[in-house]
């Protein structure tokens, strides 16, 4: 059986082959009945330990898990946001957008087997050309964010919040770490409280979309209301902050969809270089086992450094937020600097118009205007990469990126093409294809 290290040194295949993906068939939400108030009272403790008395943009926002907070927002899963009822001014920045010429004209994807889960292009696009460079067929397009530097290790995790991130936010709380959390908006509806739990005690916010869905499968319109409205309910339950990044559901993301989350939010696009499969830890029957996350985490952890690790972890079960306890000591006891995803990828600023959740925030107004905000490095930014793991943010050309693919490209940079290297057992099955899952 051929190790994922091994695979590194491999040879490209001239395409990349998907292994199918069973994501259709686990939740990425808990269904839970809204409450028709605020469901603590004012003098609950809880409030105390969630009240803000950090730097805000001095508005005065819905307090979080009020009826008045909720009524703002669309509903949940499965339908995406209703685009027609999004504040027009998100329409008219995706029209400008596409009048300037920097959203390239995709057609959407298909998904022929709902199951599986593999978004398809018409016959007349090359999903790994160019033109398209689907993150889905591992195409890296230069700017979007795959790798660590090197001896980095970017924590962070998918699909909260959820009642399993407690355990998770206590863990991490215990152990003084922070990490990033990208969130899907209408999970965020759901469990206000988790929620506040996270922002409270330093983490940072990112962005999952409003419903988990793939995002080539939508309109220009409706990848817009999946991002608008998650972006606008961060920006409105944390003091008026704007997140920096975003995460696309299942890693499904291309040229024109990545240009959407950039020319009109400002968001820099996150995938991954390592998936433990976590994921289907609670399916039904299981997709993989602790033992086999646990050995991944061992491979990758007392691997090489180089580059270094962004690995996608889930807060959606008990039983992936286990996994992730386990291996934590570990990500320490082999030497990595494990840092907050967003802090370490965005030199210490988190938001786009605040370096954390005590850092100053420039009020924005309208959250189309954060893309215009220039945000002051923390003093401890500089310590975040190191000369060596600075290194590492040179491109790749394609006859390397096995080997050193770059997670902090030019715009003028060659596209690059690799596998996961996650999963040794499904990528040897499928000639190098990738199992994903966000």
């Amino acid at each position: 059986m051929l190790s994922s290290l091994a695979l590194l040194s491999l040879p490209l295949l001239s395409a990349a082959a998907v292994y199918p993906r069973h994501d259709d068939e686990h939740s990425h939400s808990v269904a839970r009945r809204l409450p028709d108030s605020w469901y603590q009272r004012d003098d609950h403790p809880v409030h105390a330990l969630f009240r803000r008395d950090g730097p805000t943009d001095g508005v005065t926002y819905a307090q979080v898990g009020s009826p008045e907070w909720v009524s703002a927002y669309p509903a949940g899963p499965p339908a995406s946001p209703d685009p027609t009822k999004m504040p027009v001014e998100w329409l008219n920045a995706l029209n400008d957008a596409v009048a300037r010429g920097v959203i390239p004209n995709i057609s959407v994807t298909t998904l022929a087997d709902p199951v599986n889960g593999i978004p398809t292009y018409p016959s007349d696009l090359n999903a790994t050309g160019p033109e398209v460079c689907s993150a889905t067929y591992q195409c890296r397009i230069p700017g979007d964010v795959w790798d660590a530097p090197d001896g980095a290790l970017g924590l962070s995790f998918d699909d909260g919040p959820l009642p399993p991130s407690d355990g998770l936010y206590a863990y991490l709380a215990e152990h003084n770490q922070t990490a990033t959390h990208f969130m899907i908006g209408s999970n965020i509806i759901q469990y206000p409280t988790e929620f506040l739990k996270a922002f409270g005690q330093g983490d940072d916010i990112a962005v999952h979309t409003w419903t988990h869905p793939y995002m080539t499968t939508l309109s220009n319109e409706v990848v817009v209301a999946e991002l608008g409205w998650t972006v606008q309910v961060i920006h409105n339950s944390t003091g008026g902050r704007v997140p920096r990044f975003w995460r696309p559901p299942y890693g499904d993301s291309d040229m024109r969809t990545r240009a959407i989350a950039k020319e009109v939010f400002g968001l820099t696009t996150v995938v991954w270089n390592q998936d433990t499969n976590d994921w289907s830890l609670s399916d039904s029957p299981p997709g993989t086992t602790a033992a086999k996350v646990n050995a991944s985490m061992t491979q990758w952890l007392t691997g090489p450094k180089s580059p270094g690790l962004i690995i996608l972890e889930h807060e959606l079960s008990n039983q992936s937020v286990a996994s992730f306890q386990a291996a934590y000591p570990m990500m320490l006891s082999t030497g990595w600097q494990v840092t907050s995803l967003a802090k370490l990828m965005g030199n210490g600023s988190s938001y786009q118009n605040a370096a954390s959740d005590e850092g100053a925030v420039v009020p924005v107004g309208n959250i189309l205007n954060a893309v215009n905000v220039t945000v002051p490095l923390s003093s401890s930014a500089s310590a975040l990469i190191t000369p060596t793991a600075s290194a590492a943010a040179k491109q790749a050309t394609p006859a390397q990126a096995s080997a050193s693919p770059s997670s902090v490209a030019k715009s003028s940079d060659a596209l690059s093409m690799g596998p996961s290297v996650g999963l040794a057992t499904a990528v040897a099955a499928a000639l190098f294809g990738v199992m994903l899952c966000a």
